[in-house]
């Protein structure tokens, strides 16, 4: 009898365990896929922890992630031959630079009479958290016009027209706030590869989209 009740509680016990682990395998960090290029990132999608990008310094001493620059430098090259000179303002953010330029931001706020509260409220529908940018992965840049050549709307159109032929969307387009959460940014796009850009160019699609 006492040999019976020492089996049953080693099978309780052993359930248990193996209820546990099976618990456990759901808890895990998210994992960086295969082609990191289509990590999405967004407000419920924050960058992996053990994300570390290999990153190339701009001449404008910008950092973008070394794996996109060729594709940026050729689109760039062929932007100016015919007759438009965009440029890199901005590019990689650490970790530390996201949270200063949302404290700045909040700070703007109080400055201009909102309380701690409001003045969060409205600095995160203009910076994103820690971690929930795109600019902390090294894939997406903001470009601009250089003004003594161009005028940012024939960068603007021209990336909108060729931008996917070297693997960059347009990550935020216009009518799709409702999908990324986002308002419209001419300016901000976002390395996805060639074959996934020219996909998502042709449909007409978001990247939250393509994916889902």
């Amino acid at each position: 009898m006492k040999r019976k009740n020492k089996i049953l509680k080693f099978l309780i016990i052993a359930i248990f365990i193996l209820a546990g682990m099976a618990t456990l395998k759901f808890i895990q960090p998210e994992k960086i896929p295969n082609d990191y290029t289509i990590i999405l990132v967004n407000e419920k999608h924050a960058i992996p922890e053990n994300y570390n990008p290999k990153l190339t310094q701009l001449s404008n001493g910008i950092y973008i992630d070394s794996k996109i620059y060729p594709d940026l430098q050729k689109m760039f090259d062929d932007a100016r031959n015919d007759g438009v000179y965009p440029v890199v303002s901005e590019g990689y953010r650490t970790h530390e630079q996201q949270y200063q330029m949302m404290k700045d931001k909040i700070n703007s706020f109080i400055n201009e009479g909102y309380s701690g509260n409001e003045a969060e409220r409205l600095a995160k529908n203009w910076v994103a958290e820690v971690g929930k940018s795109e600019h902390e992965l090294g894939l997406a840049v903001d470009i601009n016009a250089d003004l003594l050549y161009s005028s940012d709307e024939e960068v603007y159109s021209w990336l909108a027209d060729n931008a996917y032929k070297y693997g960059f969307i347009l990550r935020y387009p216009p009518d799709k706030e409702d999908i990324t959460g986002i308002d419209y940014e001419p300016w901000h796009y976002r390395y996805v590869g060639i074959d996934t850009a020219l996909e998502i160019y042709e449909q007409q699609i978001t990247l939250e989209e393509y994916l889902s």
